[in-house]
């Protein structure tokens, strides 16, 4: 498995980065893109590094936000040929609440009704190709970080905390163990590694690369985090994006070497 980081905070040379995230990762003969970013500059970045997103054969949505879900038109317009796959129950609904206002941060407006053919929602547990799947959060009571993170979502209902049911992990196996894609690890970066134990108890962890939106969290909160992700077993974390510069400081200084970061233009190789 080789994963080639499109977009992200960081920028590096004249790879230009923004707030977002999109991976091109290449296994077994496949091309899949996870996210697009929040603009067109995944197209950009790909083409720097000789990533050709007319091959991609795949393309998965971590979660419906527009840091990356914005790009996905221009996705749709350059690849003729790929699913989009999106979590059942994806929708254009996605707001942050701050006092009495409702930001929308959601997919962009419209998107998925002028692309139903392109777009395929998924349920349980889903195997995109083989030993590749895609899985929801399985942990209860998550809605009580939605509304902790001041995340809701419309419904004809009225405003409910989002309890990021749109949101999926990408699950690959590999010789080393099962690598874990995870964008933004709304529900927890240490209950994403045990849904994914739990999933496949047989098999050992080895990885988990995505943003895990610590950014704006307590010290005593990332520590915390850091602690349980240890407990898990797992070998290595690749983070970025809205992990922020001081969380992966203090997620480094509780870790060590098992943690890197990300920045447009890294290579994971496993």
């Amino acid at each position: 498995m080789r994963a080639t980081v499109l977009v992200d905070n960081i920028s590096s040379g004249e790879l230009c980065g923004e707030w977002g995230l999109s991976v091109y990762i290449e296994y077994q003969g496949k091309n899949i893109l996870l996210d697009t970013g929040a603009s067109d500059l995944f197209l950009k970045n790909a083409k720097m590094l000789g990533k050709q997103i007319e091959n991609v054969d795949y393309a998965v949505l971590s979660h419906a936000h527009y840091d990356h879900a914005d790009g996905m038109q221009s996705f749709f317009t350059h690849n003729q040929k790929a699913k989009f796959y999106l979590r059942e129950g994806s929708a254009e609904n996605c707001y942050a609440k701050k006092w009495f206002f409702h930001k929308y941060i959601g997919l962009p407006k419209g998107i998925l009704e002028g692309n139903k053919e392109r777009i395929a929602f998924v349920c349980g547990d889903y195997t995109l190709c083989p030993g590749v799947a895609l899985l929801p959060h399985k942990t209860e009571g998550l809605e009580k970080i939605g509304k902790k993170n001041h995340m809701y979502v419309r419904t004809k209902q009225g405003w409910r905390a989002d309890d990021f049911a749109h949101e999926q992990s990408l699950v690959f196996e590999t010789e080393k163990g099962l690598v874990i894609f995870n964008s933004c690890s709304h529900g927890g970066a240490d209950h994403i590694i045990h849904e994914v134990q739990n999933t496949y108890p047989d098999q050992e962890v080895y990885a988990l690369v995505g943003g895990f939106h610590i950014f704006d969290k307590s010290e005593g909160e990332i520590r915390e985090l850091a602690r349980n992700i240890k407990n898990t077993g797992i070998k290595e974390i690749y983070t970025g994006h809205c992990t922020g510069g001081r969380g992966y400081n203090t997620l480094k200084e509780e870790l060590g070497d098992m943690v890197h970061r990300l920045s447009v233009g890294l290579v994971i190789e496993v």
